[in-house]
């Protein structure tokens, strides 16, 4: 039974010393925010002169290969690159659907826009500009495509995290500018019901999983009690510490990767969380460091691209 045992250790170290092999697609520093496609088969990234020919949004696919330009237009563009948004000097906002051309306008004063996974409704703060951004009022408004937009919520210190589905939000701020905590919740449009997931003095890095049930985020700067990184079913429920810190992502509806902080140095190392079971695994170590938290995991949750620390360039690796 002994020999078991010892076997099974020096297997979980090799797991954990196994390097996950990668193939650089983008080369020379060039491509810092690099973003997959829908169809995680690309990679989109913002260049111009004097690497190209002008200033647009590039296409290279994620096995290497050529550079070529996606949109000659310079914008932000939605997740499912169905819409455009140009934000104007003033408060308005142009949208428009790539599709057909379409446009349409809102009073964003230059916010950013939420959309849902259809691309079919938004969301977006307008938060006061001067103050203490705790106690600054922001309103939460949402809109339908080519409708016109909806005060739904006012916050003090206000954010948009995600959509959970096509009916519900999750926002953070504070019910009142003197109070001291602020709260995560979800609000529900249809009935106007708001379910409060956790309550801090700070909470960042809020994402949400691929279906929504999901929610991780980073408490700082309270009691040690609360300080740390936290996964929590979006319907409620009791948060779980995950008792590691680092840079994290959402894989899929349940898995989650983190990147752990290594203050010593050394290569990077890969783990994930499944929610839904409750348990760690190690996927292996980048061999490499990620350069400022500069990486993303395809849509479909079989790829990795990381902007890489030690020579700039993007790599892309195939997920275990």
């Amino acid at each position: 039974m002994r020999s078991v045992w010892v076997l099974a250790a020096l297997l979980g170290s090799a797991a954990l010393a196994a390097a996950l092999p990668g193939r650089t697609v983008l080369s020379g520093e060039c491509c810092p925010g690099a973003v997959w496609t829908p169809d995680s088969r690309a990679l989109l990234f913002l260049d111009g002169p004097p690497a190209r020919s002008s200033t647009g949004m590039y296409q290279v696919s994620a096995s290497g290969g050529a550079v070529t330009r996606r949109f000659s237009s310079v914008a932000f563009f939605s997740p499912a690159l169905k819409w455009a948004v140009r934000p104007g000097a003033g408060e308005q906002t142009t949208l428009e659907r790539l599709s057909d051309g379409r446009r349409f306008t809102l009073p964003t004063w230059g916010a950013d826009v939420t959309w849902t996974r259809a691309e079919t409704r938004l969301a977006y703060a307008r938060s006061e500009t001067s103050g203490n951004y705790d106690r600054r009022v922001t309103r939460v408004f949402v809109a339908d495509a080519f409708g016109a937009p909806r005060l739904i919520s006012t916050l003090s210190g206000g954010s948009i995290h995600a959509w959970l589905n096509d009916t519900t939000l999750l926002l953070s701020g504070k019910r009142a500018a003197q109070d001291r905590d602020r709260e995560l919740f979800t609000l529900d449009l249809r009935t106007g019901a708001r379910q409060v997931l956790r309550q801090a003095l700070n909470l960042r890095a809020v994402t949400v999983s691929a279906d929504g049930r999901f929610v991780a985020y980073t408490v700082a700067f309270d009691s040690a009690a609360r300080n740390g990184l936290w996964v929590q079913a979006a319907a409620g429920g009791a948060p779980r510490e995950l008792n590691d810190y680092g840079s994290y992502r959402w894989r899929d509806g349940s898995r989650l990767l983190l990147i752990p902080l290594k203050a010593a140095g050394g290569a990077h190392v890969l783990r994930q969380y499944d929610a839904r079971a409750n348990t760690w695994s190690t996927l292996g170590d980048l061999g490499d460091q990620v350069r400022q938290s500069d990486w993303s995991v395809s849509p479909d949750g079989r790829q990795l691209n990381y902007l890489s620390a030690r020579d700039g360039n993007v790599r892309v690796l195939t997920l275990p």
